[in-house]
């Protein structure tokens, strides 16, 4: 791909079930698709970001408001701030890294309510605010909450 200057990732998959039913398989999906997945972009990209490249991960809401069932994103969406964090105190070329953590999305409300009680949801574009402020802004380890 040549030299780029950011990276955004915003995907990846966890298994929802809870604790006592979750098995192997469906922990290793959050691990191997959204964990794995993230943190191997940003190794890959390290050697063709431009120097003070950024890169942008994702985690959610559900890294400090668990719900029924969201035991792997929660676990898994911690693991990804913690991983923004560190990676932030290492990365060379003044190469920067942060985390956008949305809550429920608005547009997916009519498909995942029931799953966030009282969550007040937000706007798509909201969100697309704090990838902005990530990939052109100057900070770096940070964790951009966009909460309603």
């Amino acid at each position: 791909v040549g030299s780029f200057d950011a990276l955004v990732v915003a995907s990846g998959s966890v298994a929802f079930n809870a604790l006592t039913e979750m098995t192997d398989e469906q922990w290793q999906v959050g691990l191997q698709s959204k964990l794995m997945g993230q943190i191997n972009l940003t190794r890959a990209a390290i050697t063709h970001l431009s120097d003070r490249g950024s890169i942008t991960l994702i985690s959610g809401i559900l890294s400090e408001e668990p719900i029924h069932w969201g035991v792997s994103a929660t676990t898994i969406n911690g693991a990804i701030e913690h991983f923004v964090k560190g990676a932030a105190c290492e990365l060379p070329r003044g190469i920067r890294i942060n985390v956008v953590s949305p809550t429920v999305l608005e547009e997916s409300m009519s498909k995942y309510a029931d799953f966030f009680p009282g969550f007040v949801p937000v706007p798509a574009a909201r969100v697309a605010q704090a990838y902005k402020k990530s990939v052109l802004g100057v900070q770096t380890g940070q964790i951009f909450r966009v909460n309603g």
